[in-house]
């Protein structure tokens, strides 16, 4: 029986007893597939039109305390569109973060997403927003307004004072955190998102996990993997957070700073090559220093008083992220640069007016930075921290400081640690798919190798000379019909692929 199990000794401290989260995995697993999901039209504010159906599915906030207290996790669907026939059962979605909701993937049938409409024939579209995210029992660490407000300090520091100044603002983060969000704030880590996902895949009735996971929605992946070979059915695995436990996540962040310098001089490259339409320069060169004149510009005198360097490059970092976002980019930084302001004014200032946005943008970030802080030990001395991340900007200062910052708090976070999980083959794991562009700027080409390594069957398609993060979100049909196949059929090609780039933008 679901309710079966005794509830451990109040005063035990079994966080660190795999063996008493196994149980209570299995028993929240029990206790859902028995209570099901029960679908209700959406609320009007979560903005997902019919017929997108909501419901909520109830999960331990301790795996080792299974009875204890619970939580509601948000999750939403649509069904099908194919014949009963053609039906293989749900497709769950994690868009990465950590601190992203999956709840806008049902609106890829909704929207007629032709990428996904073959897969959609087959499954059920399930999103969910993990815990700690949107719905799922929300944390928060500052006043939302407050944590949106610009212009921040300088990333990049010109002082020791400076740079005592954003220990400071870290320190203080890590405390909000403690302060606002201090009971769940010890329990929101990877390893129980992951049995949250075992305990969805019960309550949707699902024997098997059909799973498509990108950027940290990878590691969350692998980690499901791990925990629970046996439950998986398809999974792919697209722009892929390296999973050594060497890497989680300190090494992570700096292997990120190195590869934006590498994307960003790609687009700045391109937005050369279109200096008919920009007027930014005709080489890189050129254009990286259009880019070095409007940070100082900024730093001495903050755009309409509210963009200074770090919201430039809060900004400016979406066009290495994603292709879709290098043309308005520069559109922005054209206009600027020709004497008008307001548009990249507009693009990169917070709207303080936005209430709903600010609220779910700090609340990412509350989720994004104790998730991180939770999974694995981080450095606490900050003689490491300089060190390191002086060294790295010297030959990459675009990102290097901002998200050596944005990291920060994990120094003094409040809560224990995990021990960052040994992703691995555990018997029965069925063949996963790993998609990655080889130039990603936000999970780097390495990440992809040791994931393949480390799952044996694994195939990876690699698209080349690409840096778009989420591919399978693009238009390629190399990869989308890959992709495709393996969900409606679990067929991989005998061995790796590598495809040409998608379409490069144009202006």
């Amino acid at each position: 029986m679901a309710g079966a199990l005794a509830a451990p000794a109040a005063n035990a401290d079994t966080r660190h007893r795999p063996d008493a989260e196994t149980r209570g995995v299995t028993a929240a697993a029990q206790r859902a597939a028995q209570q099901g999901i029960d679908w209700q039209d959406c609320p009007a504010d979560w903005g997902l039109e019919k017929p997108i159906q909501c419901g909520w599915v109830t999960v331990p906030v301790d795996y080792a305390r299974p009875n204890g207290k619970q939580i509601k996790i948000a999750v939403d669907r649509v069904g099908a569109t194919g014949t009963p026939a053609e039906r293989q059962g749900a497709l769950l979605y994690n868009p990465g973060g950590p601190g992203g909701s999956g709840l806008r993937f049902p609106r890829r049938v909704v929207t007629q997403n032709k990428i996904w409409a073959g897969a959609a024939k087959a499954y059920d579209f399930v999103g969910f927003d993990p815990r700690g995210v949107g719905h799922s029992a929300p944390i928060s660490c500052v006043d939302p307004t407050e944590f949106v407000k610009g212009p921040k300090l300088d990333p990049v520091p010109d002082s020791e004072a400076d740079k005592l100044a954003q220990r400071k603002l870290a320190a203080e983060y890590a405390a909000g955190c403690a302060e606002k969000s201090g009971d769940i704030l010890p329990y929101i880590n990877t390893l129980n998102t992951a049995r949250d996902l075992d305990v969805i895949r019960a309550a949707l009735g699902e024997k098997k996990l059909n799973f498509v996971g990108v950027s940290y929605g990878t590691y969350l992946g692998a980690v499901y993997g791990t925990l629970f070979p046996t439950h998986v059915r398809r999974m792919v695995l697209d722009s892929v957070v390296n999973p050594s436990t060497r890497k989680i996540w300190y090494g992570v962040n700096l292997d990120q700073d190195i590869a934006f310098e590498g994307r960003l001089k790609d687009w700045m490259t391109w937005v050369a090559q279109h200096d008919a339409t920009f007027h930014l320069g005709d080489t890189y060169d050129e254009v990286r220093q259009q880019w070095e004149t409007l940070r100082a510009d900024a730093k001495k005198s903050p755009l309409g008083g509210k963009v200074g360097p770090a919201e430039l490059v809060g900004f400016f970092q979406n066009a290495p992220y994603y292709d879709s976002m290098w043309v308005p980019v520069a559109e922005a930084w054209s206009a600027y640069a020709a004497g008008d302001p307001q548009p990249l004014i507009d693009s990169a200032a917070a709207d303080l007016t936005d209430t709903a946005g600010n609220i779910a943008s700090e609340n990412g970030n509350a989720v994004y930075t104790a998730v991180e802080c939770a999974d694995a030990p981080w450095p606490t001395s900050w003689k490491k921290w300089d060190r390191d991340n002086s060294r790295l900007h010297e030959q990459y200062p675009f990102m290097t400081w901002a998200n050596a910052w944005m990291n920060l708090p994990c120094a003094t976070w409040s809560t224990p640690r995990q021990r960052p999980t040994e992703v691995r083959t555990g018997k029965g794991l069925p063949p996963v798919l790993i998609t990655q562009a080889e130039r990603d700027a936000a999970t780097p080409y390495a990440g992809a190798l040791e994931l393949h390594k480390r799952f044996k069957g694994s195939r990876l398609i690699t698209e080349k000379d690409a840096g778009s993060h989420g591919i399978t979100n693009v238009t390629n049909p190399c990869l989308n019909t890959r992709v495709e196949a393996y969900l409606l059929t679990g067929e991989l090609d005998s061995e790796d692929v590598t495809c040409a780039p998608h379409a490069t933008p144009r202006p």
